[in-house]
């Protein structure tokens, strides 16, 4: 016999209404929802194999425990398919990691998005988006997943908009921020396998953070003058006083310029995290750091994030168009870790 869902019924006579009723509860994020019926709820538990009662996560600020059979109803009313919910598990296991801290990203005023970061076989079989469009419309994979994970801070953690979740300004992201990376065509060691993992496993990175800065250079021809106007750019972006992490996404024509000149991942990272620091003196100046002008400042350099490690390097994106992107992480130095989980199938 299966086992028995815990979740309360709800009957609704006239079906048509459905969706209304649904909004009624107060479960949707604005977008009208697919109605969790109990069919569709256990096909989703089916899929992982994972039994209705068990904990994918617990989150401790709010002392709330994420059972499957929570995520498989909000993965249903995301509009995700049973084969997108291993990766719905592993991004909902992601951010009740401690190292992702949930408290800060789930209610700052910062309004963090759940950057998720798809890597491995699995994301080419879901058909997840690596190229044009990255961060548009187009794929329902990328849409429904994000989607997913966010019902979960809302319908399950509380992280509610104007409640919980006080995000000054917020950013499209936090509705769904899903991408992969670009294996296929990339020179350069995926990300996944940077942070532990094989290249046949799937993996997920989960990143508190901000809307992405897209950046233009159609002129440099070099990985240098490419990485310059990047380095420019993020240098006064963010909050510039040692964020958690940045993730740069390197598109397709400017990936290959990089490439070209035998530039890997580590000497853009290293290269990143040289150009970027800014003086004392220009922080203070600008209203970023505190207190008086001291002799020294216009030499005491301040980095962006604390080691090179900290900036994530991505390939994806278009293959056309000489623009790529950075998205600064959410919060100060430590307050939020990128987490990567494995996917598991």
């Amino acid at each position: 016999m299966p086992a028995t869902l815990s979740s309360k019924r709800h009957r609704v006579e006239d079906t048509a209404d459905l969706i209304e009723f649904c909004f009624q509860q107060g479960w949707s994020d604005g977008l009208p929802v697919v109605p969790p019926t109990e069919g569709r709820v256990r096909a989703m538990l089916d899929a992982v194999e994972l039994a209705p009662e068990r904990q994918v996560g617990y989150i401790d600020h709010r002392a709330v425990a994420i059972t499957a059979e929570k995520v498989a109803i909000n993965a249903v009313m995301a509009g995700c398919t049973p084969e997108h919910m291993p990766v719905v598990i592993a991004g909902v296991e992601a951010i009740a990691d401690p190292k992702w801290s949930y408290h800060g990203p789930g209610t700052s005023t910062g309004g963090a998005g759940v950057l998720m970061i798809v890597n491995g076989p699995i994301a080419r079989e879901l058909d997840i988006n690596a190229g044009d469009n990255l961060f548009g419309p187009g794929w329902r994979a990328n849409l429904t997943i994000g989607r997913a994970v966010r019902l979960v801070m809302r319908n399950v953690c509380g992280s509610m908009p104007g409640l919980l979740d006080r995000g000054t300004l917020g950013h499209p992201g936090k509705l769904s921020y899903v991408i992969a990376e670009n294996e296929v065509d990339s020179p350069w060691t995926p990300l996944h396998v940077e942070r532990g993992f094989r290249p046949d496993q799937s993996a997920v990175t989960v990143v508190a953070a901000n809307g992405p800065h897209q950046f233009y250079n159609q002129l440099s021809s070099s990985a240098e003058g490419v990485l310059t106007t990047l380095a420019d750019d993020m240098r006064i972006s963010g909050g510039v006083m040692g964020q958690p992490t940045y993730t740069v996404v390197l598109a397709g024509e400017h990936m290959n310029t990089i490439a070209k000149d035998g530039w890997d991942k580590k000497r853009i990272r290293q290269f990143l995290f040289d150009h970027t620091k800014n003086t004392h003196a220009h922080l203070k100046r600008t209203g970023r750091m505190s207190g008086a002008m001291k002799p020294g400042d216009d030499a005491a350099m301040r980095p962006l994030v604390e080691t090179p490690d900290d900036i994530l390097v991505v390939a994806a994106g278009g293959r056309a168009g000489a623009f790529s992107a950075y998205i600064p992480g959410w919060g100060s130095r430590r307050n939020s870790e990128a987490v990567t989980k494995e996917i598991k199938r």
